[in-house]
């Protein structure tokens, strides 16, 4: 329907007068719920989280909601006429598999999205990388003075904003696998960082591949499609590619479209000669995973059309992103970083090839049944001492002392960062790289990262120090 400002307006999914039930007061349920309030929907949310989980994580209900029912098992569905569930509540959970027997329809905050977004969009999945290169191409998008909005899994509410979105609008979305879940469209250009064990705690291996394949299966042949050939469950991925298949790789030039890694520098082809980025050595992120990422960015700002000019602006600025290999400061004589986003042993080993200094490791929190073999033997040449902490950290403490002499066993983030302080040399990087998630202790990374920072910003002789 034409707005007053000429431009086409999405089709509202009627939910007027319908009694619409909500799981879970996070994020993206607090987004939901404003959305159906303003489309004059009845709203109940139900979280499983008791009221005191609830206030820490600054869970408030928005008003107009008609009823909460918070600390118990999620309401049953019977009686209502639309389920709209947050990412947290997985598809399984005996809720939904209940609301499905009835026939209720249920729906998401990025099924919703995707549907009624007026504009173009890209989505970045994968299991490591996927927010620094959605705040880089974010990053380069700003560079190239688009009309564009950065959101999804990386933290904005998505949903309410969609007032402001115009056709030229390009959207740039973070999504994760557990948003993939109740999907029914594809963003216009879908990537995919790499597939690696992660989740398994959550999913089968083949379940989450198959999450991970589902940013792919509804594009249309006008749609790109940016895989990492050099991630062997990303190649297999590649013949169910629907759209325009483009490739990133830091190895080789790789076949027709993509980004690569050649001679030093970044270069990309869409449609015509190869085109130099930026030097390698221009960019300020450390390791070869970041390298990935930029690579990986350039690839999608090409398909984007933005010039390789704004792309280059953008990396030569570009720090990073918080909790991601970020530098709180010094310390002791020593580097403390938080990189609160490892939250599997894979981040954990990508965090510690970034660096060239001894490395006192802190890990911990939740255990994710993932291997920690490869870990382990890094450790073992790259590390000066582990402390492991948290829910998990007896778990791998067993796992890491066979292969780091000075390695001990805390109850709390807070005492290991004592630990480590007790024991860094100057010249090391403390890297808190945990290998596990954050809820055993905090709401989410993000909660565990800040409390990092403010214990290390209390560490005597403190002083902060801007990322290189």
């Amino acid at each position: 329907m034409p707005a007053a400002n000429g431009t086409l307006q999405p089709v509202i999914p009627e939910v007027r007068g319908k009694r619409v039930l909500v799981y879970s007061l996070g994020i993206e349920g607090r987004d939901l719920a404003r959305w159906l309030l303003a489309h004059e929907a009845h709203v109940t949310i139900s979280d499983t989280r008791s009221n005191e989980a609830l206030a820490a994580a600054g869970a408030t209900v928005p008003d107009g909601v008609e009823r909460m029912v918070s600390g118990q098992p999620l309401l049953d569905p019977a009686g209502y006429d639309l389920v709209a569930v947050s990412q947290s509540v997985l598809r399984y959970n005996p809720a939904l598999v209940r609301a499905r027997e009835l026939g209720i329809p249920v729906t998401s905050q990025m099924r919703l999205f995707l549907q009624l977004c007026p504009g173009r969009t890209i989505g970045i999945t994968g299991s490591s990388g996927k927010s620094t290169t959605t705040a880089l191409v974010g990053a380069m998008a700003r560079e190239a003075g688009i009309d564009s909005a950065v959101g999804g899994n990386i933290g904005e509410a998505m949903l309410t904003r969609l007032p402001e979105l115009r056709p030229e609008t390009t959207v740039i979305l973070e999504i994760s696998h557990t948003q993939l879940q109740y999907t029914d469209r594809s963003p216009n250009i879908a990537a995919i960082t790499n597939v690696t064990p992660n989740h398994l705690d959550q999913f089968s291996w083949d379940e989450y591949v198959g999450l991970k394949r589902n940013i792919l299966a509804f594009q249309s042949r006008d749609d790109a499609a940016i895989l990492n050939a050099d991630d062997h469950t990303s190649r297999a991925i590649m013949p169910a590619v629907r759209g325009r298949l483009v490739r990133t790789s830091l190895k080789a030039e790789p076949e027709g479209e993509g980004a690569w890694i050649e001679d030093g520098a970044v270069l990309v082809r869409a449609g015509g000669r190869p085109a130099t980025v930026v030097a390698v050595a221009d960019i300020r992120l450390r390791g070869t995973h970041n390298l990935a990422n930029v690579t990986m960015a350039c690839a999608i700002g090409s398909q984007a059309g933005f010039s390789v000019e704004a792309m280059a602006r953008a990396i030569r600025g570009f720090t990073g992103v918080a909790h991601r290999l970020e530098i709180v400061g010094r310390a002791a004589g020593a580097l403390w970083v938080n990189d609160s986003i490892a939250t599997s042993p894979e981040r954990a080993i990508a965090g510690l090839r970034a660096f060239t200094e001894p490395v006192v490791l802190l890990m911990g929190g939740r255990d994710k049944n993932l291997d920690l073999d490869g870990l382990r033997e890094l450790a073992r040449t790259r590390c000066r001492a582990v402390v492991c902490f948290g829910e998990s950290g007896g778990l791998f403490h067993s796992a890491m002392r066979e292969a780091v002499t000075d390695c001990t066993l805390v109850t709390t983030l807070e005492e290991a960062v004592a630990a480590a302080s007790a024991r860094v040399q100057p010249g090391d990087a403390v890297l808190l790289s945990p290998a596990g998630t954050s809820f055993d202790a905090y709401p989410n990374f993000e909660a565990r990262g800040e409390a990092f920072r403010q214990l290390v910003r209390a560490l005597p002789g403190f002083v902060p120090e801007v990322s290189p």
